[in-house]
């Protein structure tokens, strides 16, 4: 993530992670605009090309090979990357609504989110079909399919309805792949049938006739049956129904229709077409809401009527990037007009293609690999991202700001510190009122009643449990992270079999513009509230300042009973060490700052860190653990070592069994580590290495802080499978059993590893 001191001015989202998009992010990577923020709105982080799929879809094509990475490009564009889908706008408010989690505000908007396919008038198509739009869910879905075809011995029948050249590809390279997947496991294909289905009386009917003919012959061998003027009325699970009554039994269906538009865009009172799609000038922007640009396959530019393909996407990049700059900073925006006539090259699966434009049509393997190499240049621009170019300057008085928010930045250019750094209070309580904390019978002041301090009852019988953790922001999303730092407060609690009570927040919040500054502070508070209530804890008061950094932590009180408290020093002989979650969020992040990490490596890792340790601390509760902590920044080693000591025991830890976040092992195999790694290496002296177990690739692992990491127990060896299974039947899905515990031999040495 990227900080700086220029405040934001204007905020600038662009909602989903298209081609025109990431064309977007690219350039104002390479020459930023200063005061403006950008915000980017995904339901994928890791965008498909589609000019790639088909030969993903043969084989030809790695996944990353076919996909750019969101996650990178968007901090090399500074911008802030939020992993959710947009179901709305609210344009009163100026705010995207999000399927899960608060309204985003924005300042200027831009929609390319691609389209979806049309089955809303064919009964049971929604049901039955693979849809091949949007192509992030259909790649999902490949998989499901080509499993089960694999899984299957007998006849089966797979049919693609949509006969254009999306149609057509994609049914090539389905067929080119399934027999290559069956050759793997010394079966052949002759059990595959495939159909092509066209409602039009002709193939590819955008296509001139030789074109259409060279498909017709490669279909025909290929032993693609073809159905043309054959209208699709309905879908059952296993047939699909033409208009004339007629049915054909199909296995698996493929929808490769003619694209829709996502049907919440119509509810917008943006202007739509009649097919759904929103309608843009010649600038690409709203013909209805000039705070409004929209590009790609949604965009309907009503004076240039084009069919959705890809290469327009991929040419409104550019003055889609530039109309964004101009109307950020007040300029006439300039009209872009797509070209009529353009090149298409459809590959037949077997690394052979036919390219066509206007009247002339050539094919051949020479054709496929022209395709490989455009469409591997293209891939070039978004991975090998060059080092930006000096900040373009913007005036803010002249463009960007009105003259209430110039005097508010200069009152940023003097801030004040002790008290003066708090938060305005009208500013803080516009963004607390909507939260919902927990409701508690022993809060009896807190946020419901506010005082100059909380008060809270210890009921007859329970000991209070005190622990506080305080860091800055390692994400740009104010939303995750307020969920990561709760849970990671709460861990220490739920190590000691307490139940959590109340939260005290410690909130920093980068200064800025009242408005920007609210709401950041609302959807930092919005995460944690959010997992702070669904443990049952009451936040019930706090302290809120202006820093250089977002930055959150907190206070939390706990109750346990006074027999019952789960400590480090319980560990006996026999027990079997449970590890909860994975490692290996240090050295992913670590890698994720330089860029280094994938999307997808990310995303896992969030998911894995919001995942809250309250379930897994009463299953290990129930199972009888004798000893507990949440492994947090001294690593795995540097928190066993606190339990062996006050236990009197050693243990033996296998590397083997440790489990290790997707991606984890290929950042530390580069060498990327935590600036906190150094200083709990220094703990190796507490190891005793068995045949070299040092040199395992696991090991840098043993000292990799952790941010909300899981908890690690001891557990006696009568409930140790038990209690695993349990944890997966939880969610727990990659808690692992990692060692044993044994008598005290050498304490200088108190952990052996092995392999």
């Amino acid at each position: 993530m990227k900080n700086g001191q220029t405040p934001t001015v204007k905020d600038l989202v662009l909602v989903g992670g298209g081609h025109s998009h990431v064309a977007v992010l690219k350039r104002f990577g390479m020459k930023p605009l200063s005061g403006v923020r950008i915000t980017v709105i995904a339901r994928d982080v890791h965008t498909p090309y589609s000019g790639m799929l088909p030969g993903y879809i043969s084989g030809h094509y790695s996944f990353d090979d076919a996909h750019i990475d969101l996650r990178p490009l968007a901090q090399f564009a500074g911008a802030r990357l939020y992993h959710d889908e947009a179901v709305g706008l609210d344009f009163d408010a100026g705010k995207v609504l999000c399927g899960g989690r608060p309204p985003v505000p924005y300042d200027l908007l831009s929609i390319n989110i691609g389209s979806i396919p049309r089955t809303a008038g064919v009964p049971g198509a929604a049901e039955n079909v693979t849809p091949v739009k949007p192509i992030t869910r259909f790649v999902d879905y490949w998989v499901g399919v080509s499993e089960r075809v694999l899984a299957n011995h007998g006849p089966m029948r797979i049919g693609v309805v949509g006969a254009g050249a999306g149609g057509v590809e994609m049914t090539l390279a389905i067929q080119h792949r399934l027999k290559h997947l069956l050759a793997e496991q010394g079966r052949d294909a002759d059990h595959l049938e495939f159909h092509l289905i066209s409602n039009a009386e002709m193939i590819l009917p955008a296509f001139n006739r030789t074109a259409r003919e060279k498909f017709h012959r490669t279909l025909a061998k290929r032993g693609v049956v073809v159905h043309t003027g054959r209208d699709v009325t309905e879908v059952e699970a296993s047939d699909v129904l033409y208009a004339d009554g007629g049915r054909l039994p199909l296995d698996e269906i493929f929808w490769v229709t003619d694209a829709g538009a996502a049907s919440w865009l119509a509810k917008t009172g943006l202007d739509v077409d009649a097919e759904g799609f929103i309608q843009v000038k010649d600038t690409l922007q709203s013909t209805s809401h000039p705070e409004v640009f929209a590009a790609g396959d949604i965009a309907a530019v009503v004076d240039h009527p084009r069919p959705k393909a890809g290469v327009f996407a991929v040419r409104q990049g550019p003055p889609l990037t530039d109309n964004l700059r101009r109307a950020l900073v007040g300029r006439p925006l300039k009209p872009f007009a797509p070209q009529k006539v353009f090149l298409t090259i459809v590959s037949t699966g077997d690394k052979n293609a036919v390219a066509s434009r206007s009247g002339w049509t050539v094919e051949g393997r020479w054709v496929w690999r022209w395709k490989d190499w455009i469409d591997r240049r293209f891939m070039r621009k978004y991975g090998e991202l060059p080092d930006m170019e000096t900040d373009e300057e913007v005036d803010i008085a002249s463009g960007l700001a009105d003259a209430s928010a110039i005097k508010e930045i200069s009152a940023i250019a003097m801030r004040c510190g002790g008290c003066g750094a708090k938060v305005g209070s009208t500013v803080l309580g516009r963004a607390l009122a909507p939260l919902q904390p927990a409701q508690r019978d022993d809060v009896i002041i807190g946020l419901h009643e506010p005082d100059d301090a909380a008060v809270v009852e210890v009921p007859a019988g329970k000991v209070m449990v005190h622990t506080v953790d305080y860091f800055r922001a390692f994400i740009d999303d104010p939303y995750v992270f307020g969920q990561v730092a709760a849970n990671h407060s709460l861990g220490d609690i739920f190590a000691m079999g307490a139940e959590p009570q109340s939260a005290l927040a410690i909130a920093t919040v980068p200064y800025g513009l009242e408005g920007k500054v609210e709401a950041d502070l609302f959807a930092m508070m919005a995460g944690a509230e959010k997992v702070l209530r669904e443990s049952g804890t009451a936040l019930v008061g706090g302290h809120t300042s202006e820093g250089a950094e977002l930055g959150l932590g907190f206070s939390i009180n706990g109750l346990a009973d006074r027999d019952r408290i789960l400590r480090k020093s319980g560990m006996r002989p026999g027990d079997h060490l449970i590890l909860t979650k994975a490692l290996g969020t240090g050295t992913l992040f670590a890698a994720d700052m330089t860029g280094g990490a994938k999307g997808r490596w990310i995303e896992a890792a969030l998911s894995s860190m919001v995942q809250s340790n309250r379930e897994g601390a009463l299953c290990l509760f129930a199972r009888q653990a004798t000893a507990c902590t949440d492994v947090t920044g001294f690593g795995l080693l540097g928190h066993l070592v606190e339990m062996t000591g006050p236990s009197g025991v050693d243990v033996e830890l296998e590397l083997d069994a440790l489990p290790v976040l997707d991606g984890a092992e290929e950042t530390l195999r580069a060498g990327v580590f935590s600036s906190l790694q150094p200083a709990n290496v220094r703990l190796r002296r507490a190891i005793r290495d068995l045949d070299g177990a040092a040199e395992h690739r696991f090991y840098p692992l043993l000292f990799d802080p952790q941010t909300a990491g899981g908890l690690l127990a001891s557990v006696p060896e009568t409930e140790v499978e038990d209690c695993l299974a349990e944890l997966k039947s939880l969610g727990y899905a990659r808690a692992a059993i990692i060692g044993r515990v044994k008598p005290e031999g050498n304490h200088l040495e108190p952990v052996t590893l092995v392999t």
